[in-house]
């Protein structure tokens, strides 16, 4: 018995010595493991991509955007830098101003008709940048036509202002626009009429000066409008644009609507996340069968328009046909409907457009007067409460028919497709803040405004008094007149004075809008053809 114990027990000891080693190996292995990996992120071989939006499934990066740890600032901010060292960022330097790529392909050019601020402009035209817009021409009066505004956006490359003056509206006169009859029941009508003709031929325009610079595609934008082109390799325009057949001459983008979900928005391209998607995007029994939870008791599916805008292929002939699309004199184009890139429409997205849609238009807050300022019902429903509602109203009609307060009804729409989250304008917006992008825009259109009213000074100090011009002329080697060489060296001490960096200031004021001259084929005036037509 006592020998069988023991040829017992002598088995027994390998097994557990196994058994030990076994659980000792799985122990020190994930053990090793995870050291091993926390060596590699301490090194910096591991990034974390899930700050990236997923877009359609693909993690590609967006062009120009990186993973960078060097922060530029020049302030010694540790802790900052420790919590942007793993954030999205845009490789951006003080004075960078993207140069054109002069072998960029397709050429696209984008051109608007505004009277907004730096705050909405400079964000807007930055992001069209970014997806591969390489020309803007800019259409501006009022607020947008104010020297420091002006001043910063020219200083842009690629971007061409033009404002509304006396000569352009004598040379839009002429336009043959005004002899055809699709646009003529928009003629002498006031608000969204005037500002639908007065696209149309900033339109017409803009196609020969696209032209001038090259552009092989045009595209006509709202300052409240994005270019949202998923579906295409790194999130690029460019890309997209690239691959379409060449006997193809329009392209259209649905658009999609924002849908805002609190009424405290101030900054909407990186506030608003969800959006309303087009009809043309969904299928008819999704659209149908939420037609009227999608709606909430507003007039139609969208709150505004619902056609989309269309990118033009320029070549010989070519004509806008409203704001929204182009055509043709000589055929009628070739277009296709794209099947994921869309348009994003942030329209009604802060309170304050209520008041300035009702600040722009003199209509009388009638059911029968708002049709002669608005197409759509929505625009004249908003117009009347702005201007009969008292401020308390005004929110809670506001909160009613724009918000979207019901989260069961949007988490609902949103997994049946009709609702969508995009936030790559976000995460682009957020990039271009963070790089500084638009900080240095302003400073860029400080210096030119320095250097402008120094050089007015200067010369001007070269005038003689009037008591100077009654006396002859001093002789040219007098000290009063500087020599070139004095000159020279006064502008180079301007261009080097670190004053010139000073954050901008509006101090100027618009110039009062000039009124255009009759049509050439009538006999009646434009009476109320200016204005601010933009919030």
């Amino acid at each position: 018995m006592a020998g069988l114990y023991a040829s017992h027990g002598a088995r027994i000891a390998p097994q557990s010595a196994l058994t030990s080693r076994i659980l000792y190996i799985l122990t020190a292995l994930p053990l090793c493991l995870a050291a091993f990996a926390f060596a590699l992120q301490w090194r910096g071989f591991v990034h974390d991509q899930a700050n990236l939006t997923n877009l359609g499934g693909d993690r590609s990066k967006f062009p120009g955007m990186g993973l960078s740890g060097v922060h530029t600032g020049t302030r010694a901010d540790c802790m900052d830098h420790l919590h942007r060292s793993e954030t999205p960022s845009f490789p951006h330097h003080p004075g960078w101003q993207y140069a054109l790529v002069d072998d960029a392909n397709p050429k696209i050019c984008v051109t608007t008709s505004t009277s907004g601020g730096l705050d909405q402009i400079l964000p807007w035209l930055y992001y069209h940048r970014v997806i591969g817009v390489s020309h803007f021409l800019l259409f501006v009066e009022g607020k947008a036509s104010s020297a420091n505004v002006t001043a910063v956006l020219e200083s842009i490359p690629g971007v061409r202002v033009v404002p509304r003056t006396k000569e352009l509206e004598e040379k839009q006169a002429k336009s043959r626009i005004w002899n055809e009859s699709w646009l003529s029941s928009f003629f002498f009508r006031p608000c969204n009429y005037e500002l639908f003709v007065k696209q149309s031929l900033n339109m017409e325009m803009a196609i020969v000066m696209a032209r001038e610079v090259g552009a092989d595609w045009i595209i006509h934008l709202d300052t409240d409008e994005l270019l949202h082109p998923a579906g295409a390799p790194e999130y690029s325009l460019r890309r997209l644009l690239k691959d379409v057949s060449n006997d193809i001459d329009m392209v259209v983008f649905p658009n999609y609507e924002s849908a805002v979900e609190q009424d405290s928005v101030q900054d909407p391209f990186t506030e608003v996340t969800m959006f309303k998607k087009n009809y043309d995007h969904v299928t008819k029994e999704t659209y149908f069968g939420l037609y009227r939870e999608a709606t909430r008791s507003n007039p139609n599916y969208f709150l505004t328009y619902g056609n989309g805008k269309a990118a033009a292929r320029i070549q010989d002939h070519l004509r806008p046909n409203g704001a929204h699309r182009w055509h043709n004199y000589m055929k009628t184009p070739k277009e296709i409907k794209l099947d994921e890139a869309a348009v994003l429409h942030y329209t009604y997205s802060k309170f304050s457009d209520l008041t300035s849609r009702r600040d722009r238009c003199g209509c009388k807050p009638t059911k029968e007067d708002v049709k002669r300022c608005f197409m759509l019902e929505f625009d004249r429903e908003a117009f009347i409460i702005a201007s009969t509602a008292s401020e308390e109203e005004m929110w809670r009609w506001y909160r009613e028919r724009v918000v979207w307060t019901d989260k069961q009804l949007n988490l609902k729409l949103l997994r049946k497709g009709l609702l969508t989250r995009i936030y790559a304008p976000q995460v682009i917006m957020q990039g271009l803040r963070q790089s500084g992008t638009f900080s240095d825009a302003l400073a860029a259109g400080q210096d030119i405004l320095q250097k402008t009213h120094v050089k007015e000074a200067f010369l001007s100090s070269l005038i003689a008094s009037p008591e100077d011009r009654r006396s002859p002329l001093p002789a040219e080697n007098s000290t009063v007149i500087m020599d070139k060489k004095q000159t020279q060296q006064k502008w180079q001490d301007i261009g080097n004075s670190g004053s010139s960096r000073k954050l901008l200031t509006v101090f100027s004021v618009p110039k009062a809008a000039i009124p255009p001259i009759a049509s050439p084929i009538r006999t009646s005036p434009l009476d109320s053809w200016l204005g601010d037509f933009f919030s």
